[in-house]
C-alpha cells in the first residue's frame, strides 16, 4: 500500500520541490554568482543575522524534513535500497541542482544545504527500513 502510494507521489512531489528551490519561498535573481563552500558557516552566519528563530527553524528543519521521502527511493527504484548507492545518487542530484541555482543566479551553490537534505534522506532512509522491518504490512 505505501510502495504504491509512494510511486504516485514522488513525481509531483519533485516537481513541487524543484519549484521552491528555484521560485519559491521569495527567491528572487542574485546580482552575483554566490557560492558557500566552508560547511556549517553559512548556517551560523544565517543564524547571527536572523532575528527569528521561526525563520531559522524553518530553513534549517525545512531543508532535512523536505528531502525525508527521497530516502524511500529504493521503492521506486531497487538499486537505491542500498543506502552507499543512495546517498552517491542522491548526492550527484543535489549538486547538479544547487549548480542549477548558482548559474540561474535563482540561488545559491551552499553546501550547508548539500548536508542538510543528504541528512534528511538519510533519515528518510532509516524510515524506510524500520517501516519495512516492523510494519511491513503496511508496505506492499
Amino acid at each position: 500500500m505505501l510502495k504504491k502510494f509512494y510511486k504516485f507521489i514522488i513525481w509531483p512531489y519533485t516537481i513541487f520541490l524543484l519549484y521552491l528551490m528555484f521560485f519559491g519561498m521569495g527567491r528572487f535573481r542574485y546580482d552575483d554568482n554566490i557560492v558557500r563552500i566552508k560547511p556549517v558557516v553559512s548556517t551560523v552566519w544565517f543564524i547571527q543575522d536572523t532575528i527569528s528563530w521561526f525563520d531559522i527553524i524553518k530553513i534549517v528543519i525545512g531543508n532535512i524534513v523536505m528531502f525525508v521521502p527521497f530516502g524511500f527511493l529504493g521503492w521506486f527504484f531497487p538499486q537505491l535500497k542500498d543506502l552507499k548507492s543512495l546517498i552517491i545518487a542522491f548526492v550527484s542530484a543535489v549538486v547538479i541542482v544547487e549548480a542549477l541555482q548558482y548559474f540561474s543566479r535563482l540561488g545559491v551553490f551552499d553546501v550547508d544545504d548539500i548536508i542538510l537534505n543528504t541528512f534528511g534522506v538519510y533519515l528518510g532512509w532509516q524510515i524506510c527500513r524500520f517501516i519495512e522491518l516492523r510494519l511491513k504490512i503496511l508496505v506492499m
